[in-house]
């Protein structure tokens, strides 16, 4: 059980300890009162008083026993708070809290909101009908501007329970309910639920945390699932109990329903996924890699070179892949094709295109299906989500009939990618994979100091594949030195496409190929530049890049 606990009673402020507070924190702590009453109750003896953040970020974690709060909007706060008999510590959600009588309060109002089924169900949306009942509360409980004649007795509030009835309504009737203070949370990757019990985060800044939130009993879960399934539209049956989906803000989300398919019952995973993705220069300020190879990147992808971004589960394989679409030249017509919709891409002419599953009443829609009809539409760059079965083969086909491709593809190393393209179920030819240019690897990594981290391990180039000895060939340009977290270029002066086929296409003569490393140096510097100049949000380095495309500088 936590070592702290949950506001759930009458809000007692202990005015001494907040005036401890340092001033933003006790700013807070008065703004929004069951913050106040939370920290009022906590054993500041035993753990001390938390660490207030207005933001966390990656060097936040410097505490060797966390105890720090931050908020994320709505009035809810993140207690994050060490655990000494666990490896995962302790996420805290401090939420507008439940005053005494609460919950019979909003029983009420449900049944008041009965009053209004009308103008529900003449709302333009989601976000009309939130708006219905949100003034409805208003007129339910005599804190409207205006008269209604459906209430003849309003429901009286202390100042508190009404913010908490609001929230609360904004959270069951639009949100995620009980889980809608981790999926609002910007810091969040994912969120798992195994079953009965807790939730499980994996945090951006502080590794995996177990959330106050869970679920007591399999009855109370299945009822959260397919509640949850309902409100994302796919709902789960005994029939069809497992469901992928999108959430609205781009999240995915993996639903198993029930005991037949899963021995601990239904289960969930939220991978979450910002609004604004990381742009490649916000991957070099992590250590993900370094300007020289984002620049080599760059060069690359600037000639149609078609590229493979490769690793394990969870290793950063989709955000390196859709913060180096930015190096995709900006005129160039893109279709990316996705199981589930993941990518943001910054260019304007691009056709998004996701994968259909079947129903009663619709034939379903594979990445085959997609990738043939992309064909059709001239793309000059195809995006692939994640390449898995047969659709690969319709992607070499259309890289051997000059069609830039990239993709993710699940493989630790290039020698384990090749065996996967040229086996079953994908079965490429072997004479087909040196259309494939260039091989990059990711991994989630331990660092020397002994936290977790993401980095590219190598980017290879792909050369030739020799019938005689049945191998490939090809050149490792940059590799990462888990001992040092340092990258190597053992590729200077000795790539192959890079020399060969980028400089030639650049316009170079035969005797000067070599100049193409100085394109590749004035590009670390340009790249090096924008980073110095804070010019890291995704959207605006694209804009960037693309004027300096246009004028011939980069």
């Amino acid at each position: 059980m936590a070592p702290v606990p949950y506001v759930s009673s009458e809000f007692v402020l202990d005015e001494k300890l907040l005036a401890r507070l340092p001033a933003d924190f006790r700013d807070q702590a008065e703004q929004f009162r069951h913050l106040g009453a939370y920290v009022s109750k906590l054993p500041i003896d035993d753990i001390g008083i938390p660490e207030y953040m207005g933001f966390v970020s990656r060097g936040s974690d410097t505490q060797k026993k966390r105890n720090l709060l931050y908020p994320v909007g709505g009035g809810v706060f993140i207690h994050v708070v060490h655990d000494p008999e666990d490896t995962r510590d302790y996420y805290l959600a401090v939420e507008p809290s439940l005053a005494p009588g609460v919950e019979e309060i909003v029983n009420d109002i449900d049944v008041q909101l009965m009053d209004y089924i009308d103008e529900l169900r003449s709302a333009d949306g989601a976000e009309g009908r939130l708006d219905v009942i949100l003034n409805a509360v208003d007129e339910i409980c005599g804190r409207a501007n205006w008269s209604s004649k459906k209430v003849s007795k309003a429901i009286d509030l202390t100042d508190d329970q009404f913010q908490a009835i609001k929230y609360l309504m904004r959270r069951e009737k639009a949100g995620m309910g009980v889980m809608d203070p981790l999926v609002e949370d910007p810091y969040i990757e994912d969120i798992s639920c195994s079953g009965v019990g807790p939730l499980y985060i994996e945090h951006k800044v502080f590794g995996g945390l177990k959330a106050n939130i869970e679920f007591s009993d399999s009855e109370e879960l299945d009822q959260y699932v397919i509640q949850l399934s309902e409100k994302i539209g796919r709902p789960v049956t005994i029939r069809e109990p497992i469901v992928d989906a999108t959430l609205p803000d781009g999240s995915r989300i993996n639903i198993v329903y029930g005991g037949d398919v899963s021995r601990r019952g239904s289960n969930f995973t939220i991978r979450k996924f910002s609004a604004t993705p990381l742009s490649i220069l916000d991957l070099i300020k992590f250590g993900t890699l370094t300007y020289e190879m984002a620049a080599y990147i760059s060069l690359m992808l600037s000639e149609g070179m078609n590229t493979f971004v490769s690793g394990e589960t969870a290793s950063g394989k989709t955000t390196l892949l859709n913060a180096i679409s930015t190096f995709i030249p900006p005129n160039a017509k893109i279709v990316s094709i996705e199981d589930t919709p993941e990518l943001q891409v910054p260019h304007q002419n691009w056709i998004r295109e996701v994968v259909r599953g079947g129903g009663e009443n619709s034939a379903s829609i594979t990445m085959f299906d997609l990738l043939v009809a992309a064909l059709r539409q001239r793309p000059e760059e195809i995006i692939i989500g994640e390449i898995r079965g047969a659709e690969g083969a319709i992607a070499f086909q259309a890289m051997q009939t000059g069609h830039a491709c990239m993709a993710t593809f699940h493989a630790a190393s290039v020698e384990k990618l090749i065996q996967r393209l040229t086996g079953n179920p994908i079965n490429v030819p072997k004479t087909y994979i040196d259309n494939l240019n260039m091989v990059v690897i990711m991994s989630a990594v331990r660092l020397p100091d002994g936290s977790p981290g993401r980095r590219c391990l190598s980017i290879s180039e792909i050369i030739e594949y020799d019938p005689e000895s049945n191998s490939f060939g090809f050149i490792e340009v940059f590799k990462w030195n888990p001992a040092t977290d340092e990258f190597e270029f053992p590729g200077y002066m000795n790539t192959y496409l890079l020399e060969q086929v980028v400089a030639s296409r650049r316009g170079l003569p035969p005797d000067e190929y070599r100049n193409i490393y100085g394109e590749l140096e004035r590009r670390t510097e340009v790249l090096k530049r924008l980073s110095e100049r804070d010019t890291t949000n995704f959207y605006e380095l694209h804009n960037v890049l693309a004027q300096a495309n246009r004028e011939g500088l980069f």
